[in-house]
């Protein structure tokens, strides 16, 4: 096919019914079930069809179920209880008037806050996945989208947002999270569909949870943590996996982010075929130029954000297709697929982005990967 393909890193808005159900269920546990899953359904059926009118080639259900991309775990793991404050990221520790900023107008902060691992780890039940994957093979069945995959959360990220008080180590506690999760992550592959590994914890990690410790000592636990992945997924194709890192979808000001090409090296270990990150954002839009001194593997894929997901701004699509073709012309044009920086909802009630606005950027981005096609073939 000679044209760039165009997809996004999954989150997408919520109806404002959904939203409401959903917070009935996760802070008041008195949801009308059959309401919920109703409307769920009804909800995925949507967006699905909104992303194939849009033109987006590879789509997912949004993760519309989940309230946030790193905890909607402890709903289906064992083990977690409680609740933990969490990090605050170095950036906005620096300055904390505009954090409080942040706040006071609604925006999202990162702090890894969740639960706490107070016990064995492992699968609870699959009674949620499956109504997420069977929620999603009705849609995609309606609606023919070219291709679709479904989060799920790495490792790694899970042990950033869920404190770890029950195993002896770090180690141990990433490994039993890797062991816990593999169903999940096995299930979504023979349901027919890709699975997307969200890894956060490979770049926001450093100035979240590990801001304390030196580059060279992240890059040990950058590396333990693609280990567990490798591991956790080791029966799956690396064709039928996708993996996202990102520094924070948030409007700070990033300037403790660790550069990608100190972690490309070990990122690019990771089995998936598909590497979606950060390439339209002004802290690393810059960052395609690590492709002309760190060689693509033959056997991988590059998604850069293409439309920022923390500005509501629409991109011009002559700036898309110029952000594409920076990287096509470096790694090759059969080698990029368009992508967004981040989702659009990673955490439910807080969308950074309008979610009219949202969608008008995803046109642009479907725009511009057409005009890419039209100067690289």
């Amino acid at each position: 096919m000679k044209r760039i393909l165009t997809t996004h890193v999954g989150s997408l808005p919520r109806s404002e019914k959904l939203l409401s159900l959903l917070q009935v269920k996760n802070y008041e546990n008195t949801s009308d079930k059959i309401e919920l899953e109703k409307e769920l359904a009804n909800a995925v059926n949507n967006i699905v069809a909104k992303q194939v009118e849009v033109g987006i080639d590879f789509v997912s259900d949004g993760e519309l179920s989940k309230p946030s991309y790193a905890t909607y775990i402890t709903d289906r793991l064992t083990g977690f209880s409680g609740e933990w404050k969490g990090h605050v990221a170095q950036d906005l520790r620096d300055y904390r008037e505009f954090a409080k900023h942040l706040v006071e107008i609604g925006e999202v902060v990162p702090r890894a806050s969740g639960a706490c691992c107070q016990s064995e780890i492992s699968p609870r039940d699959m009674d949620q996945l499956n109504r997420d994957i069977d929620n999603f093979r009705k849609a995609i069945i309606n609606n023919k989208p070219n291709g679709q995959f479904l989060n799920a959360a790495s490792p790694g990220v899970i042990a950033v947002f869920q404190k770890n008080e029950y195993y002896k180590n770090e180690t141990a506690y990433i490994e039993a999270i890797a062991n816990a999760m593999r169903p999940e992550y096995e299930a979504i592959v023979n349901a027919g569909f890709s699975l997307q590994l969200d890894c956060p914890d490979l770049a926001m990690g450093r100035h979240l949870a590990f801001a304390d410790i030196t580059d060279n000592d992240f890059l040990k636990i950058v590396k333990r943590n693609i280990d567990a992945l490798n591991e956790a997924t080791k029966t799956i194709d690396p064709e039928k996996m996708r993996m996202h890192l990102c520094w924070g979808n948030y409007p700070g000001p990033h300037h403790h982010d660790i550069p990608l090409k100190k972690i490309l090296s070990e990122i690019l270990r990771a089995k998936p075929k598909y590497l979606l990150l950060e390439g339209a954002n002004p802290r690393h839009a810059h960052e395609y130029e690590c492709f002309h001194d760190t060689k693509l593997p033959e056997d991988k894929v590059l998604v850069p954000g293409v439309i920022d997901s923390t500005s509501n701004y629409i991109e011009h699509p002559d700036l898309v297709a110029q952000r594409i073709c920076n990287y096509a012309n470096i790694v090759g044009r059969d080698r990029v697929m368009a992508g967004s920086d981040c989702g659009f909802a990673t955490i439910s009630e807080y969308p950074t982005v309008y979610p009219a606005l949202a969608w008008e950027k995803m046109k642009s981005l479907v725009e511009g990967a057409r005009i890419a096609s039209k100067k690289l073939w």
